[in-house]
């Protein structure tokens, strides 16, 4: 019993906070660009399932929190379930004065205004959280220059001296150290190429990346891209408020990038598909970082996981806010919706993607946590 109640503190609390705080503003986005399209809100739910506490505001929306915390609704008028399906009996029965505050019968424009406002509140709040830390707080900054050398590596084969200034990578300029370790760690056994700057001279190096094993913060093992360099000494450096807009939209970009390389790679087989992480790695990581950082890192923490929550909520999968936007595209060329027992099947197929890759991560979390392991040793 006093086991499960610290993991309650130390994993499943943070994890609440966490989530919590990303799922509100990726809801409250749908819910603010509804109420200003003339949509009614029937309901606003953190969480799925039974109802464990909620209220009504003035303007008749339930508010609610529900037993299952892996996610969140808002319902609006005319939907028949949390995905947004449309009810058809009930749209049939709607007078015209219940059109006007039906999601359904807005136009196509206003339903993508809706629908994508979500991913864009994550967006939005992560860059102005990113902009405040690297105001306030400063961010990690170690020049881009190579202040170590380890023999036998690539950056040494390949010609690389101490004192060398990186440009860019693979076209793509780097500003501190921390921008170089991220562009090769994607690139695991890839070609790379460098632009450097030596003594006034600037020149390109190829160069191969090997593939090393990386321990990040939280204990978890990486197959990552290595070139044997070294950095100086790191500073923290704190921006004007436009340094910090530039930077925050930065790191953003590099987030969703990164992500796009990194299925990219599950997909052709050259990053295993057990690095995908679902609930319990998130739980894990919140825990961790609750215990061991600081309240501005767990505040970072929180702005990478609304990034990541709003990018895929944009992939265009049926049941995802990016599949929608499909659908409206569809329509606006076509100039009607398309028929609802197309977008019927499209959901469920959707449906069964999600649940399935939500599956895939929890058993690949269990791996992770030795939980599976711990299970066979029972049986053996």
């Amino acid at each position: 019993m006093e086991a499960a109640l610290q993991l309650i503190h130390e994993y499943f609390i943070p994890f609440l906070v966490v989530l919590g705080a990303v799922v509100f503003v990726h809801e409250y986005g749908h819910y603010w660009a509804a109420k200003q399209c003339g949509v009614k809100v029937e309901s606003f739910s953190i969480g799925f399932g039974p109802e464990l506490v909620g209220w009504n505001d003035k303007h008749g929306t339930r508010w609610k929190i529900c037993l299952l915390p892996l996610g969140g609704y808002v319902k609006m008028y005319g939907d028949a379930d949390p995905a947004s399906s449309p009810d058809e009996k009930a749209l049939h029965q709607m007078t015209p004065t219940d059109r006007e505050r039906a999601f359904f019968y807005k136009s196509v424009n206003k339903r993508a205004l809706i629908v994508f406002a979500g991913p864009a509140a994550n967006f939005l709040f992560s860059l102005l959280v990113l902009c405040v830390l690297f105001t306030v707080e400063g961010q990690p900054y170690t020049p881009p220059v190579v202040a170590k050398l380890v023999p036998g590596e690539a950056s040494e084969q390949a010609g690389l001296q101490l004192e060398d200034k990186i440009l860019s990578i693979n076209g793509v300029g780097v500003e501190r150290f921390e921008d170089i370790q991220r562009l090769i760690r994607l690139n695991r056994g890839e070609p790379v190429l460098l632009n450097v700057q030596r003594a006034g001279t600037t020149f390109s190096i190829n160069m191969t990346p090997k593939v090393g094993e990386m321990k990040d913060r939280f204990g978890n093992t990486h197959l990552v891209g290595r070139i044997g360099i070294g950095s100086g000494k790191m500073d923290i450096k704190k921006m004007e408020p436009h340094q910090a807009l530039g930077r925050a939209v930065h790191e953003i970009w590099y987030l969703c990038t990164g992500t796009l390389t990194a299925l990219g790679q599950m997909i052709a087989g050259t990053r295993s598909a057990e690095e995908l992480g679902g609930a319990l790695r998130i739980a894990q990581m919140s825990g961790d970082m609750a215990k061991k950082a600081d309240i501005p890192t767990f505040v970072w923490f929180i702005a990478v996981i609304s990034v990541n929550l709003g990018f895929i909520n944009l992939f265009p999968i049926p049941l995802l806010d990016g599949g929608h936007l499909v659908f409206y595209g569809i329509e606006k060329v076509r100039g009607k919706p398309l028929p609802l027992k197309i977008q019927e099947v499209a959901m469920r197929a959707g449906m069964l993607m999600v649940l399935g890759l939500m599956l895939f991560a929890t058993w690949n979390d269990l791996v992770h946590l030795k939980v599976i392991d711990f299970i066979t040793s029972m049986f053996s």
